[in-house]
């Protein structure tokens, strides 16, 4: 089940050599270089050469999410997630997984609103393996009746344990639905539980036959490879799969919001309270340039760590909450997310919370942050940039979100230069346009007396 990017908090003797780094240095080491190509099939290739350890990650990213759900069938992507892990004949039931295992390597999948992705890490002579296993459940998935209400079984199980007994990401699932409006964005991922009944064979034959296509996909491969070798191996695995015609994608509109959305959600099995607000906001894959980054900036100087806005004056100064946590959710195509929940302190009330969030807020809408706070939110995210490249999972990751929403390496390579370059000015166009209270959800969970 895919999620938002969650904020990472690091140690402050970490914080502070960055933040002295990136004051200081005039330029830093660039990122490993990114190599592209495709097969005549129409799939994409990504080749990462990282050779400090003899180590491949392989993430196979389709360009099916949830938004891509047909009508009435909601959580149709995330089932897939699961089916492609349910055999093919030459690898039936669970010997994909356990295939991978037995040579030394792991392997799982995430589904997003966008994109569903598939990933392997392996040692660097297993790479014609994985790219095999992969390519034989691309064109000859197991999609009988049985695998098919077995998954289904599973997927509602998942969805009971994730979301139906936690009373907050009930709350979640709400306001995402409320919102979005009419756009796609606002059904849960894993999907409604009655519209995950109705997936059955006809349903899930469809979907697959008209999205898991080499012609729908990208092969992110990085790690200890050339990118002759990805070559030739991508080519003898997955060059000889037919491409197939794709179910196209909607262009669905954004209903402009009249107003905000208010939410109160009271449940007896809520044990304590919680405070949401979600805004709708531009996304990497809409936004004009630097906005996304600007709200990228903002979120982290909001809500990033301990030392952050929010937390500070909402935990260490006046004792009115336990934990304040600020994500920007921005890739996706469409609209993104800019969300800031708060967890009260026992007798603190909500409202009271929800008018000491808003005046922390309040400075942020009117003028520019100032330089030195700017510069901390700016080099925690450049620190973390910078920690993914020492991991070939991260980096794969980072490769896979970009893509997936129709960014390109070359958008990877300057992130950490175009969050570098965000103004103070930038900050304050993106908060006073954007956290605005007609495109936001404010939810409220209360445990029932």
């Amino acid at each position: 089940m895919g999620h938002g990017v969650m904020l990472k908090r690091y140690p402050l003797m970490v914080v502070a050599f960055f933040f002295a780094a990136v004051l200081t240095a005039p330029s830093r080491a660039q990122p490993p270089k990114a190599f592209q190509f495709v097969l005549q099939n129409g799939l994409q290739v990504v080749v990462v050469p990282d050779h400090r350890a003899p180590v491949v990650t392989q993430m196979l990213v389709y360009k099916v999410g949830a938004v891509d759900d047909p009508p009435g069938t909601s959580g149709l992507a995330h089932f897939f997630e699961h089916m492609m892990f349910r055999g093919t004949k030459s690898v039936p039931g669970e010997g994909f997984s356990q295939t991978i295992a037995r040579n030394g390597g792991d392997d799982n999948a995430f589904t997003t609103r966008d994109y569903t992705v598939f990933h392997e890490q392996v040692s660097r002579d297993k790479l014609r393996l994985v790219m095999h296993l992969e390519a034989d459940r691309m064109a000859n998935l197991d999609l009988s009746d049985s695998a098919v209400a077995t998954e289904r079984d599973v997927v509602l199980e998942e969805r009971r344990l994730r979301v139906d007994i936690d009373p907050a990401a009930l709350t979640e699932e709400q306001a995402d639905a409320a919102l979005y409006l009419s756009h796609p964005y606002g059904r849960p991922i894993v999907g409604w539980p009655d519209e995950i009944r109705h997936i059955g064979r006809s349903e899930a034959d469809d979907f697959y036959k008209h999205h898991y296509a080499p012609n729908n996909a990208i092969l992110i491969e990085v790690g200890d490879v050339t990118v002759d070798d990805v070559r030739a191996v991508a080519e003898s695995e997955f060059g000889t799969l037919p491409a197939r015609e794709l179910q196209p994608r909607a262009d669905y509109a954004q209903p402009p919001r009249l107003g905000e959305t208010r939410l109160a959600i009271i449940r007896p099995d809520a044990k304590v309270p919680m405070l949401l607000r979600i805004y709708r906001v531009p996304s990497y894959g809409d936004a004009a340039p630097g906005r996304a980054e600007a709200l990228e900036v903002l979120a982290r100087l909001l809500g990033g760590d301990a030392t952050s806005v929010l937390y500070r004056k909402l935990v260490v100064e006046r004792h009115m909450a336990t934990d304040v946590s600020v994500t920007y959710d921005g890739y996706r195509r469409d609209a993104g997310a800019f969300s800031i929940s708060v967890q009260p302190r026992p007798g603190a009330s909500l409202d009271a919370v929800e008018r000491a969030m808003d005046d922390a807020l309040a400075p942020y809408l009117k003028r520019a942050p100032n330089k030195a706070e700017l510069a901390r939110a700016k080099a925690l995210l450049i620190a973390g940039a910078t920690f993914r490249r020492d991991s070939p999972f991260d980096m794969a990751q980072a490769y896979a979100g970009a893509l997936g929403v129709g960014l390109t390496p070359y958008d990877v390579q300057q992130w950490p230069s175009r969050i570098q370059a965000v103004a103070p000015k930038d900050v304050l166009a993106a908060a006073s346009a954007d956290l605005v209270r007609p495109e936001s959800v404010t939810a409220t969970l209360t445990p029932a007396k």
